[in-house]
């Protein structure tokens, strides 16, 4: 979009699950941390996802979301007793988009990013991009799968229970309860 779109949009209200961000940050935001994937890059990372969202960029804010969902966080740190997992901040900005903003399919975004998992801690990181699924699946109803992809790898989309067992496993203390809280608040 550009930046004469974006002046003639009614201000975006910003999203209550992200830390406000009033100024539009870039991506050298994030860059600056480097290789940091720890407590400081997770709070840069949602402040970034505000600040895309702020400026009209929902599908640019989510990809912001996952990249803070594969921190490497115990669970115990400050930053996630403020703004936890972005489980809530995603469910609000698939719900509070405008049709005019570019968002893609989510549900099919987040079926690739789960079943094409690498690097570190790719089994959680796949897990959570299973849960983000799901809430887009809620959210967004008539967002379809990519049926060939399931087709042709085999692959099978996780039930609720099974996402849930799999959150318990690998990650945070809580975790599967503030994921089902947004589910049932969709």
């Amino acid at each position: 979009m550009s930046d004469i779109l974006l002046r003639h949009l009614p201000e975006l209200a910003p999203c209550p699950w992200l830390p406000p961000q009033e100024e539009p940050l870039s991506a050298a935001w994030v860059a600056a941390l480097g290789d940091d994937r720890g407590e400081r890059f997770y709070g840069a990372a949602l402040q970034y996802a505000q600040s895309l969202w702020r400026q009209g960029f929902p599908a640019r804010a989510i990809l912001l979301l996952n990249r803070a969902l594969g921190c490497e966080l115990e669970g115990s740190e400050g930053v996630l007793r403020q703004w936890p997992l972005p489980y809530g901040a995603i469910a609000w900005l698939l719900q509070q988009r405008r049709e005019e903003q570019y968002l893609g399919n989510p549900r099919r975004h987040w079926q690739h990013l789960a079943s094409r998992m690498s690097g570190p801690r790719a089994e959680l990181r796949a897990w959570r991009a299973w849960a983000c699924w799901r809430i887009a699946c809620v959210a967004l109803p008539d967002c379809v799968a990519d049926e060939r992809q399931l087709a042709l790898e085999g692959l099978r989309e996780p039930g609720e229970e099974e996402i849930a067992d799999q959150l318990e496993r690998l990650g945070h203390p809580g975790e599967v309860g503030a994921w089902r809280d947004v589910l049932e608040g969709l």
